[in-house]
């Protein structure tokens, strides 16, 4: 989810409530604690040259229970960092911490933003000498002449 949309479905929302892809909520009473922009400069094992940039939110159990983060008051923090900090419509990563900080993708689900499992992955298989997933295919599907096969009763086996 891009910084555009995220603000787009905060004007219509009433509350913002986060939920794990587990289907556990992030605790209703969470502080977004910091809004800003990351980039990665880094290299893949095959020798390319990336660089990665997207919004972080920062999301925190506060064990304050008085307070809840309404949508104005987060989408006026956003707002404020576009300001302040020159924040561009990138992607949006999450950190939370559950067992330990985790990052996540973002999504919404037309009642909750859901934060999405994020995967590792190699960016140049093909300089990795990783050999490519062979495809799976029916013995059946293999054989031109499917009248000709075994089949139970038949007397061929």
């Amino acid at each position: 989810m891009k910084l555009s949309e995220i603000k787009q479905i905060l004007q219509s929302v009433e509350n913002v409530e986060f939920q794990l892809e587990n289907g556990r909520f992030v605790p209703e009473h969470f502080h977004v604690t910091e809004i800003g922009m990351v980039t990665k400069n880094f290299i893949d094992c095959g020798g390319t040259i990336r660089k990665e940039e997207k919004v972080n939110f920062q999301l925190w159990n506060a064990n304050d229970y008085e307070h809840r983060l309404k949508p104005a008051k987060l989408l006026h923090i956003i707002q404020l960092s576009e300001e302040k900090l020159g924040i561009e419509d990138s992607e949006i990563e999450v950190e939370y911490q559950d067992k330990t900080i985790g990052k996540y993708d973002l999504e919404f689900n037309g009642n909750n933003f859901i934060l999405k499992n994020k995967l590792t992955a190699c960016l140049a298989e093909d300089a990795c000498g990783i050999p490519a997933e062979k495809q799976k295919l029916n013995l059946r599907d293999l054989s031109g002449k499917q009248d000709i096969c075994c089949t139970p009763n038949s007397g061929c086996c």
